[in-house]
């Protein structure tokens, strides 16, 4: 395979690479913590919305939170044992006492988990080892929108701040108002 220089080495880019060279991919079957997390856990699995991990930063982490809150479906994250703690303060803080799973050591011989309230979980986790999958109920609290009663740019606005791309918010207001994306999409050419 042809070197791929000066991209970055996660499986995207090589995927990509692969098929621009007409190199067959094949998936296999695998662990896959999320998503095994995820089937187990109770939790809404008809959409989700995953983060990965946090930023190690405090204050990133409380803009990341504060972002996401409102959003409807369940959301997961990834969480090293030593930020465990403090990321679920966090959680309670910004999200309230929602439910949640907190998924421990996937497919693993100490696999666990713990499902209840973001407080119960909180106190049920003493001394956190291992690896760690988050899963949030999402916010039931969210009243449909009524978007005929706001502008197209205050429409705009609330699907940028969950950070989607402009092409999938013209989709999404488009949708949203049972129109044509293109009728949408000549409301933003800048």
């Amino acid at each position: 395979m042809q070197e791929l220089q000066g991209y970055q080495t996660h499986g995207e880019v090589i995927v990509k690479e692969a098929i621009k060279n007409n190199v067959k991919i094949i998936p296999i079957p695998g662990a896959v913590a999320l998503i095994n997390a995820l089937i187990a856990s109770g939790l809404d699995t008809k959409e989700f919305y995953f983060i990965g991990f946090l930023s190690a930063s405090k204050k990133e982490k409380k803009e990341k939170l504060e972002e996401i809150k409102n959003i409807k479906n369940t959301i997961i994250f990834y969480e090293a044992p030593h930020k465990l703690i403090k990321t679920l303060e966090i959680i309670m803080e910004i999200f309230g006492n929602r439910k949640m799973v907190l998924a421990k050591e996937i497919s693993k011989i100490h696999e666990e988990f713990i499902r209840g309230t973001v407080q119960e979980v909180l106190d049920k986790c003493s001394e956190p080892k291992g690896e760690y999958v988050l899963l949030v109920e999402g916010n039931s609290e969210i009243k449909e929108l009524d978007y005929s009663k706001m502008s197209l740019e205050e429409h705009y606005k609330i699907y940028e701040k969950q950070g989607l791309e402009k092409k999938e918010i013209i989709k999404k207001i488009a949708k949203d108002r049972n129109v044509n994306k293109n009728e949408i999409y000549k409301k933003f050419i800048v």
